[in-house]
C-alpha cells in the first residue's frame, strides 16, 4: 500500500475539521485518487495501490485549504473569487452526472464539487493551454472542480472512480503542512 494512505493534515486544516484518511481506508476496497494541489496533479490508483495513471489538473482559482463559510450551496455563478478554491481533505467519491448530462465524479456534490473533463470555455481563460504549462499556478482557473484532459478523464477517472461504488478522493492541503506516518513509524514532515 503507497505512504499516501498514511497522510495527516496537521495544523489549521485539522483545527478546522477537514476530513484526513482513516485507518479502514487501507482496507477499504475501493479505488481512490489523489489530487496535489502543490503541482496541479491528479494520481488515480486501483484498490490494491497501483497507480493506474497521473495527469496535470486545473484547479480553484484561489488558493486554499478550506471551504468558505457561505459558499456551499451557491449557484456557481455567483461565487466570488475568494470562494473559488479546492479544499483539502478526504472525500466519498460518487460517480454521477452534472446539469447538462454529461458523466462526472462527484466529490462533494453538496459544495458542487467535482472531478470532470475540459469542457469548453471562454477563449479568454486559456484553459487548454494552462492545463498543459509546466508551471502550476497557471492551473488556477476553475470554480473549485479538479478539471483534466478529456482523454485521460475517459480512460482512467471513469474506468476507475466513475462505475460500481465510487472511490475515495484525497486532496492534498497546499498551505497547511502534512505529517505523513506509516503504521508503527514516527511521523514525519512531508515535503513542501
Amino acid at each position: 500500500m503507497i505512504a499516501a494512505l498514511g497522510i495527516v493534515i496537521a495544523g489549521s486544516a485539522a483545527a478546522q475539521g477537514i476530513s484526513r484518511p482513516v485507518a479502514t481506508d487501507a482496507g477499504d476496497g475501493r479505488p481512490f485518487a489523489i489530487v496535489d494541489k502543490r503541482t496541479a496533479t491528479l494520481s488515480v490508483y486501483s484498490a490494491e495501490g497501483q497507480l493506474i495513471g497521473r495527469t496535470s489538473a486545473l484547479l480553484g482559482l484561489t488558493p486554499g485549504d478550506a471551504e468558505i463559510a457561505g459558499s456551499r450551496g451557491k449557484a456557481p455563478s455567483a461565487l466570488t473569487t475568494l470562494e473559488r478554491t479546492t479544499p483539502a481533505g478526504r472525500f466519498e467519491a460518487q460517480p454521477g452526472h452534472n446539469l447538462h448530462g454529461e458523466r462526472i465524479v462527484w466529490i462533494d456534490y453538496d459544495a458542487n464539487l467535482a472531478i470532470h473533463r475540459l469542457r469548453p470555455a471562454p477563449a479568454h481563460e486559456r484553459r487548454p493551454q494552462r492545463l498543459v504549462s509546466a508551471n502550476p499556478q497557471d492551473h488556477r482557473i476553475t470554480l473549485g472542480c479538479v478539471v483534466v484532459d478529456p482523454e485521460f478523464f475517459e480512460r482512467v477517472v471513469l474506468s476507475t472512480l466513475g462505475s460500481g461504488r465510487g472511490g475515495l478522493v484525497y486532496i492534498l492541503p497546499e498551505r497547511d503542512p502534512m505529517v505523513a506516518a506509516a503504521s508503527g513509524t514516527t511521523p514525519h514532515a512531508a515535503a513542501p
